[in-house]
């Protein structure tokens, strides 16, 4: 039997062989080292060389974006039109976090002199950060190219001054692969030194990799059943590293008794787009939708059902994907008092991965966390709700999440500013007025949330996604020309707190 690993393609089912063999342990062991020597010598690079490696990193992935979408669209299903949009915003990434490390401020350097205090005479010390070691990057199913080997994880951990080992994912290890051709070009072309980037196939590699004790913090995408796998092997390093995990969200949205009556159609069209789009395989999608009960909750759900019925079939990514789809499908249709809207859970038959979308309805007074689990596809649940206090105590059953949506009017805003509270403690993302899906990559972008959502309370998109990959060290009465150029006396090019007083950058 070959030891190959093999690729599917979700529209058909065609199972195909890649010649890719999972990376041995020797191997992995090689590659981790590497990235342990690269470390060393990317310290004694300028952040401006950095900062025009991730330049390189992009400008190789556009050159290579006819080949990258073709074998993406293979492995996962998902169109053209969306893949080289999101093959923009991987490359947008990396060239704003090239900015950003020009800028120079994710650094939070801090420079107390020497002097006396009402605590009596006090050394000089000096703060900033500091890169944290080789990471090992684990991508998500649902974005091959965003959240994957060329994704924010790497593009944040490489601006943070840190060599970067990825592993394939199982489900795209050709587009996998081509990506790290890509940024491999890329990485020669900028001198950066060998070990900076590294790649390994396998289950079994990554396994290996998380526990090398070359390894100093995972980035992780996925199920929360693959993260607990990987912190049981932390659990087992005699040096524990931190792990960065988004793992799962229901991403609860609250329609207003004013906002359904003025727009309620307009909203319902909205949450099916979010729904079905990319067949429902979004971190942020909306799987729970609260509405004022009524007559106006009746219309609203026939508005979703029918939008809904007019989108094609969604392609699941994989057959992973597709058995826990329909076990949270089948939990979802057998909770108490639940009413199916749109679809079933059956099957469509033929030999793709293809599914029907789901409108399912219950009213809050039944809520219970058995019809809030999570199902990674195209349904939704609708929730009809009497009141404020029933709405309240229902979004107790919601398991904290990425994102909590609100549409309201101007007569809502009293009401939802005495439940805003307690919505934001259970989201890391508010949005008003729109549908949580998309997420714009940019300075104060926040994509993470309470537990399950992610295990931290660090982002995993947007320029502070590089604080995961930094620790902070403090110099005390060094010698000047032993210090960081960002902490000398006479540096200007980033900002800096000096004496309590924060400086803005000099050209």
């Amino acid at each position: 039997m070959s030891r190959t690993l093999t690729t599917t393609d979700p529209r058909t089912g065609t199972r195909t062989d890649t010649g890719i063999e999972p990376t041995p342990d020797d191997a992995v062991d090689a590659i981790v080292e590497r990235a342990v020597g690269a470390l060393e010598q990317l310290e004694q690079h300028p952040r401006t060389w950095r900062a025009d490696l991730l330049d390189a990193l992009a400008a190789s992935l556009d050159e290579r974006r006819d080949v990258l979408v073709d074998t993406a669209a293979a492995e996962t299903g998902l169109s053209a039109v969306r893949l080289n949009g999101e093959l923009t915003r991987t490359t947008y990434q990396l060239r704003l976090f090239a900015d950003a490390v020009r800028e120079g401020g994710f650094l939070e350097a801090a420079i107390d002199h020497a002097g006396e205090t009402p605590m009596g005479p006090q050394p000089d010390v000096r703060r900033m950060l500091v890169p944290i070691g080789p990471v090992a990057v684990f991508g998500s199913s649902n974005f091959p190219f965003a959240f994957s080997v060329p994704g924010g994880d790497t593009a944040s951990a490489l601006a943070a001054g840190n060599p970067v080992i990825v592993k394939a994912h199982s489900a795209h290890p050709l587009t996998s692969r081509a990506s790290y051709e890509a940024l491999r070009v890329g990485a020669e072309r900028a001198g950066a030194p060998q070990g900076t980037l590294g790649i390994v196939y396998g289950q079994a590699a990554g396994s290996r990799l998380v526990g090398h004790p070359g390894v100093a913090a995972v980035g992780f995408t996925g199920s929360l059943g693959a993260a607990t796998h990987l912190r049981a092997v932390i659990d087992e390093r005699e040096r524990p590293i931190p792990f960065y995990g988004e793992l799962q969200s229901v991403n609860p949205l609250i329609v207003a008794e004013e906002a359904l009556r003025v727009r309620g159609e307009a909203i319902a069209t909205g949450l099916a787009g979010s729904v079905t789009g990319s067949a429902g395989q979004l971190c942020t999608k909306p799987g729970v939708a609260f509405v004022p009960a009524g007559a106006g909750a009746d219309v609203f759900a026939a508005q979703v059902v029918a939008a809904m019925k007019d989108a094609a079939p969604g392609v699941l990514l994989n057959d992973r994907v597709l058995s826990s789809f329909r076990a949270a499908e089948k939990e979802l249709s057998e909770a108490p008092a639940v009413e199916s809207l749109l679809g079933s859970a059956e099957d469509l038959g033929g030999e793709g991965l293809a599914v029907e979308a789901r409108v399912l309805r219950v009213h809050a007074a039944q809520l219970t966390p058995a019809h809030t689990v999570e199902a990674f596809g195209p349904l939704v649940l609708l929730v009809d709700y009497d009141d404020t206090a029933q709405l309240l105590g229902a979004l107790e059953a919601v398991p904290d999440s990425l994102t909590a949506t609100l549409h309201v009017e101007d007569d809502d805003l009293p009401t939802v500013a005495g439940i805003l509270p307690q919505i934001a403690a259970t989201a890391g993302r508010i949005v008003f007025n729109g549908y949580p899906t998309g997420v714009r990559v940019s300075w104060a972008q926040h994509h993470g949330g309470p537990w399950p959502a992610t295990n931290s309370f660090h982002t995993s998109v947007g320029i502070t996604a590089i604080r995961r990959f930094l620790r902070p060290l403090a110099w005390q009465s060094a010698p000047e020309s032993l210090l960081p150029d960002e902490l000398r006396d006479g540096y200007r090019g980033v900002p800096r707190r000096v004496d309590g007083v924060l400086e803005v950058a000099q050209a």
